[in-house]
């Protein structure tokens, strides 16, 4: 069972820039000194009585001391103004870990992870959680982007497939440099293509919603079951 959401404080300890648009934070936990929660969930800042935002954390949960979110900023409002403003010494007030994009470790079936630009932050935490605590079966991960700046942890992503041979990592480029030799094109058209059983498979997406919908929509024209597409939708 998922741990319940309580009032926490943390102090920020670095800040990152992963892309020009995308801002890393490190928090150390303050009160309470660490804090549990499952790979895959956020926390919430609030901005006044009623404006709150969530954010995923990248980190997987190990001891729970240090936490780690990744935020898109381009938007440009409250919560990415406040994002850019932060530097390390800053305490914040949130409320977490809430969300229930978590996977289900006794589902015998393989997970196909299905990322979209920054919704590839809770999948992040769920597949080092996975194989940092011995998962010995098959998963993969389609991390699509626009082009290869936003294919975020690339390199994370890389080296765990290289220490963890069942776990296969297939990155997917709209905008490709000519030196490409991965996948192209759109989401949706990379599961389609990626994804040739959905037989014992069930599928994480994390992304848009318009690009939730495709792939959802490209699953089940294979024969998956809808309930077997679950996700979290980032805007």
């Amino acid at each position: 069972m998922a741990p319940r959401p309580r009032e926490c404080r943390a102090e920020v300890t670095a800040v990152r820039s992963l892309n020009p648009d995308v801002i890393e934070v490190d928090f150390r936990m303050v009160e309470p000194p660490a804090l549990a929660f499952a790979a895959g969930q956020w926390v919430s800042v609030p901005f006044g009585p009623k404006v709150v935002r969530a954010y995923s954390m990248a980190s997987a949960p190990g001891a729970g001391d240090v936490l780690t979110l990744s935020v898109d900023v381009a938007p440009g409002g409250l919560g990415s103004q406040w994002i850019r403003g932060l530097k390390p010494g800053d305490v914040v007030p949130f409320k977490g870990p809430t969300g229930g994009f978590v996977m289900d470790r006794a589902d015998a079936r393989r997970p196909v992870f299905v990322a979209e630009e920054i919704g590839v932050v809770p999948i992040r935490s769920i597949l080092f959680d996975l194989y940092d605590t011995g998962f010995d079966r098959p998963s993969a991960l389609i991390q699509w982007a626009r082009n290869p700046a936003w294919l975020l942890y690339e390199a994370d992503f890389r080296e765990l497939s290289r220490r963890h041979p069942g776990f296969s990592y297939l990155p997917v480029l709209r905008e490709p440099p000519s030196a490409w030799r991965g996948e192209k094109g759109e989401c949706h058209e990379a599961v389609d293509r990626l994804v040739h059983s959905v037989d014992r498979t069930v599928v994480y997406v994390c992304g848009g919603e318009g690009t939730i919908k495709q792939v959802r929509q490209a699953l089940v024209a294979k024969g998956m079951d809808r309930k077997s597409v679950k996700w979290e939708k980032f805007w």
